[in-house]
């Protein structure tokens, strides 16, 4: 496979792996049903985006059908969420909406994607838990 692919990741042992080997990068995992809608949607954009952030981040995808491991631990009930992970560790990011594990919502803007990906590493990077979105979303999308 290429850089510009996105990788799907088949079970919960191969999840673990790609969040507990990568030690320089953000690593994105779009949790989400593959046939739903908003997955497809983020898909897309993530691989739109995926050569221009790849110096700093590794996306993979995770359909929570096939690999349900995480399911309860993370709360994966909607039908398409991104999570973010840091040297082994939970990023977490306030994007206004009370939900501070994941984005839980589609962005359908590639430089705003871009922008907050680049915010979570930074943070992670000065060895934050929580950052700050450097969008609000609290006013259009309400859980």
């Amino acid at each position: 496979m290429t850089d510009e692919l996105l990788y799907h990741l088949h079970s919960g042992w191969h999840v673990d792996q790609a969040i507990v080997t990568e030690k320089e990068k953000l690593v994105v995992i779009r949790f989400g049903n593959d046939k739903s809608q908003e997955c497809m949607l983020m898909d897309n954009l993530l691989y739109s985006i995926n050569e221009k952030v790849s110096n700093f981040v590794s996306i993979y995808l995770v359909d929570i059908e096939e690999v349900p491991d995480f399911n309860e631990m993370y709360e994966l009930t909607d039908p398409m969420c991104l999570m973010f992970f840091y040297q082994n560790k939970h990023m977490m990011c306030d994007f206004g909406t009370g939900n501070n594990n994941k984005l839980n919502f589609l962005i359908d803007d590639k430089q705003e994607l871009i922008d907050i990906l680049e915010i979570i590493f930074r943070g992670a990077r000065k060895n934050k838990g929580l950052v700050v979105s450097p969008y609000d979303y609290s006013d259009q999308r309400v859980d």
